[in-house]
């Protein structure tokens, strides 16, 4: 392999001088349930502007089925939540945050309720339900299978009515901006603004996953990874990238987006079968449907090949029919809207691309490697999920993270002083721009595939080096270049975050939770029970 190409400091060239200036405590970058709760926490006692790449609603929160984990039964308890995330993290949990994100997730989610978030009800108390790898029926959910949506809008609500929270739509984060090592606010562009740089004296990144790597998926359109390549541009380790989750039950039918069929849908008694009509999963775990997502989705995987079909089905036909509308209302909406009727008819699945486990490091306060610079939700890397997250954990580590990261960013921003930030000029030379004959659109199609089929759900020393050298074979290309608009910048972003997840997937000489390397198709603790980072040396 040649030498990798990296990515310059920053995207664009600029001079501070020239750029309209914006003035804040805390700046956040992204809205789902990371950011919000961290511009809430923060907001009580420092001023806060969000910046999000779409509308403010827009994120994998807004669009996150099942539930939240939480223990809220009596009958319940936090040690078996915690046993139950240990477990399924396979030795790469930190316990310590495991025990911070669930017993103080309690809290939140009642603060949450409290803020007007209204779960779905079982006479006069919460619902909640199974999910693979719980051995409680913790997870609770609303408006059936919308339980995303609920979240995002009475976090929204509270945002919009805070007084000390100014919101930027529309805003994409280009890069974050670093002087003397600190991280002192970001450049952001808006149309028809243009380039604008926000100084803050403390910065959140809550920018969300990067499911968009993947031909399939089940994230937004702007799940690209933008959040991990700022970060790595800026010096900030990186850590566990290797570890993506790929969900086992998204919508297979021609002509679909690869829409999520929530993992609910086995806690509610769902049966996978096979082409044949057989029910598999019995024969890969005795937790049948309820394994943990790593288990299930390899299983449908050498379930497909064993049989030559191109997925497997999601079987809820035995289940009563009024329990299965109201409890998944989207999902029989999607279905039927491709002539399905789950009641009757057996829903066609496989696996994709669904979570970024890894992330950027981030200590018990949210604080990143970069000085000034935190992370919280999809985007960080905390310990809380190991090689493998548990399901329905990920809203709650955003919400109780997003509280962490807003309260520190809120008093690293009182010890910076009162003074304001800047205005400065960045180190970065002006260059032109030296866009040529370059079709960006067939570069990230043909990335998303290259990922999908070298990078995917199974792995191996061949496939990941050929992805590798042709990923530093785009790079070469590309990554010299100025663009000057978000869609060239998403795909240099993507193809950073792509080397760097390609690359820790290849150190890793073992099979461990989500990463399955067929070539290595065991766990070795001896070698490998620690966590892989990856960073760039600094630079303003």
């Amino acid at each position: 392999m040649k030498k990798p190409i990296e990515p310059r400091r920053y995207l664009v060239a600029f001079n501070t001088a020239n750029l309209a200036h914006l003035f804040t405590d805390v700046l956040i970058l992204g809205s789902g349930a990371g950011g919000l709760s961290a511009a809430l926490a923060a907001a009580e006692s420092a001023e806060v502007l969000v910046a999000t790449k779409d509308t403010l609603q827009e994120s994998n929160t807004y669009h996150a089925q099942g539930g939240v984990a939480v223990v809220l039964d009596p009958r319940d308890s936090h040690e078996s939540h915690v046993r139950d995330t240990l477990d399924c993290g396979q030795g790469l949990c930190d316990p310590d945050v495991v025990r911070t994100v669930v017993e103080t997730g309690t809290e939140v989610v009642r603060d949450l309720i409290e803020r007007g978030a209204e779960f779905d009800r079982d006479g006069d108390k919460i619902a909640s339900t199974f999910e693979g790898g719980h051995s409680f029926p913790r997870i609770i959910h609303a408006r059936g299978d919308a339980t995303g949506m609920e979240i995002e809008l009475a976090l929204t609500q509270a945002v919009c009515a805070h007084p000390l929270i100014r919101i930027l739509p529309k805003a994409f984060a280009v890069d974050v901006i670093t002087i003397q090592g600190r991280c002192l606010g970001a450049l952001i562009y808006r149309q028809p603004e243009g380039l604008e740089v926000v100084w803050a004296k403390a910065t959140i990144l809550a920018t969300g996953g990067a499911g968009q790597l993947y031909r399939e998926t089940t994230n937004p359109r702007i799940a690209t990874g933008d959040g991990l390549a700022l970060a790595y541009r800026a010096g900030a380790e990186l850590r566990d990238l290797e570890f993506v989750q790929f969900h086992p039950t998204t919508l297979y039918v021609a002509g679909a987006t690869r829409s999520l069929i929530s993992e609910a849908v086995r806690g509610e008694g769902g049966i996978l079968r096979n082409g044949r009509g057989e029910r598999f999963m019995p024969r890969y775990d005795p937790r049948a449907e309820l394994a943990p997502r790593d288990i299930v989705a390899l299983s449908i995987l050498r379930e497909m090949r064993a049989t030559g079909d191109t997925c497997v089905y999601l079987d809820v036909t035995h289940l009563a029919p009024d329990l299965v509308r109201s409890r998944f209302p989207k999902i029989t909406e999607l279905c039927a809207f491709f002539d399905l009727d789950i009641t009757k008819d057996w829903i066609p699945v496989r696996p994709s691309a669904h979570y970024m486990i890894g992330g950027v490091t981030a200590n018990q306060n949210a604080e990143t490697t970069v000085p000034g610079l935190l992370a919280c939700g999809e985007v960080s890397s905390t310990g809380l999920h190991g090689a493998n997250r548990l399901g329905s954990n990920s809203l709650l580590e955003a919400l109780v993270y997003g509280r962490i990261a807003g309260r520190r960013a809120a008093e690293l921003s009182a010890e910076y002083g009162s003074e304001r930030v800047g205005p400065y000029h960045t180190r970065s030379k002006l260059v032109s721009p030296k866009v040529g004959y370059l079709d960006m659109t067939d570069v990230k199609n043909s990335l998303k595939s290259l990922m999908w089929r070298s990078v995917g759900l199974e792995r191996n020393q061949s496939t990941l080096a050929v992805s590798i050298d042709m990923i530093d074979f785009w790079n070469r290309y590309v990554m010299d270049k100025e663009f000057s608009d978000p869609e060239s910048w998403e795909i240099q972003n993507m193809l950073t975050t792509a080397r760097n997840v390609a690359e820790l997937a290849l150190r890793r000489e073992e099979s461990r939770g989500c990463h399955f390397r067929s070539d290595f198709p065991e766990r070795n603790d001896a070698l490998w029970k620690r966590h892989l980072t990856i960073r760039r040396e600094a630079e303003d």
